[in-house]
C-alpha cells in the first residue's frame, strides 16, 4: 500500500500544475498579508483602558437598543451572544484586540480554506478519470494488486495533499503573521458556547478551527473523487464539486429559512466551526453529533458509489 501511494504522490507532484497551486497559494497569504499591513489603521493600537470599556459599554447599550427595536430578527442570536462576550469582557477585564496580529491574520486566512478545497478537489477528479483517459489503467490493473488497494492508494494520496496544503497555508499564515503583524497582546478568545462564555488559548483555537474546516476539504474532495471513479471524467467531477463548493453552502442557507429538512443538506454541515461558538447553525436544533452522523452517511455513500463501480466496470476496451 505504502509503494502504491508513493507512486500516486510521484504522479501529483511530476505535474507543473501541482506547483502552480501551491504557488498561487502561497501568493495570496503573502499578498493579503501585505495589503493588510500597509492598510492598517496605526492608531487601533493606541486604545486606552478607559477608552476601550467605554467603547465595550456603548456596544453593549447599542446592541440591546437594537434587539428591543427589531424583536425577532434573523440575527437576534448573534447580538445575544456579542451582548454576553462584551459583559464578561468588562467584569474580567479583558481587553478586545486592537490591530492586526499573527493569530488574527490566521484567523482571517481560514477564508482561504475554500481554496485549498478547490485544489484538493482538482486533484481529486483528475487522480482516477486521467487513468482512464490515458489508457494507464490497465497498466495498474494487470498488476497483481486487488483494485480495491488501486483505488484506497489514490484516494489517500487525495488526503495527504489536502492535508499539505492545510498545513502550508497554517504555517505561513503564521510566518506572515508574525513577521508582519508581531505576536499580539496574548488575549484569549472569547467564544458563546452551551449558554455560557469560555475563555479559549488563541493558538489552540486556531488549531481548532482549521482542523474543523478540514473538514470541507474532505468531504468535496470526496464527492470530487466519487464522481472521477464512476463518471471517468475529471471535468465533469471538477464542473460538479467546484459548482458545490461555491453554491452549495448559499443555496442551502435559502432553502433553511423555509425548510427544516435543509438540515440534512450536505452544505449545512460542513462547516463545524458553527459549534465552536463562532457560527450559528442553519436549523435550531442541530447539534455536533447531527452533523457528524449526517457528515459519515454522506462519507460512506461516496466511497460505496466510488469502489462498487470502480470495481465493477470492465476496462478491457
Amino acid at each position: 500500500m505504502f509503494n502504491l501511494i508513493k507512486n500516486e504522490w510521484i504522479k501529483i507532484f511530476s505535474r507543473p500544475g501541482t506547483y502552480v497551486m501551491i504557488g498561487l497559494l502561497v501568493v495570496l497569504v503573502i499578498g493579503v498579508g501585505s495589503v493588510m499591513k500597509f492598510t492598517e489603521n496605526p492608531d487601533t493600537s493606541n486604545v486606552s483602558e478607559g477608552d476601550w470599556k467605554q467603547q465595550t459599554q456603548m456596544q453593549i447599550e447599542s446592541d440591546k437598543q437594537y434587539l428591543s427595536e427589531n424583536p425577532g430578527g434573523m440575527n437576534e442570536q448573534y447580538i445575544e451572544q456579542q451582548i454576553a462576550i462584551n459583559e464578561y469582557r468588562l467584569e474580567n477585564d479583558i481587553k478586545p484586540e486592537s490591530g492586526q496580529s499573527t493569530w488574527s491574520f490566521v484567523n482571517f486566512n481560514a477564508n482561504f480554506v475554500e481554496f485549498v478545497g478547490l485544489f484538493t478537489i482538482i486533484i481529486a477528479a483528475g487522480i482516477v478519470a486521467s487513468e482512464f483517459t490515458w489508457g494507464t489503467i490497465k497498466l495498474l490493473l494487470i498488476r497483481p494488486i486487488s483494485r480495491t488497494k488501486i483505488l484506497l492508494s489514490k484516494y489517500i494520496t487525495v488526503l495527504l495533499f489536502g492535508i499539505s496544503l492545510l498545513l502550508i497555508l497554517f504555517a505561513l499564515s503564521s510566518l506572515v503573521g508574525a513577521v508582519l503583524f508581531g505576536a499580539g497582546d496574548g488575549q484569549p478568545r472569547l467564544v458563546y458556547i452551551d449558554g455560557a462564555v469560555e475563555e479559549q488559548n488563541m493558538v489552540l483555537y486556531q488549531i481548532k478551527t482549521y482542523l474543523l474546516k478540514s473538514i470541507l476539504i474532505t468531504m468535496m474532495a470526496t464527492m470530487a473523487f466519487m464522481i472521477s471513479a464512476v463518471f471517468r471524467n475529471s471535468s465533469l467531477a471538477i464542473g460538479i464539486s467546484l459548482f458545490l463548493l461555491f453554491m452549495g453552502g448559499t443555496a442551502t442557507q435559502f432553502i433553511s429559512m423555509k425548510y427544516d429538512w435543509a438540515k440534512y443538506s450536505l452544505f449545512a454541515n460542513t462547516d463545524l466551526t458553527m459549534y465552536t461558538g463562532e457560527l450559528q447553525p442553519l436549523v435550531e436544533g442541530m447539534t455536533l453529533g447531527f452533523s457528524i452522523t449526517v457528515l459519515i452517511i454522506y462519507f460512506v455513500i461516496f466511497h460505496l458509489l466510488a469502489f462498487i463501480v470502480f470495481k465493477k466496470r470492465d476496462v478491457a476496451a
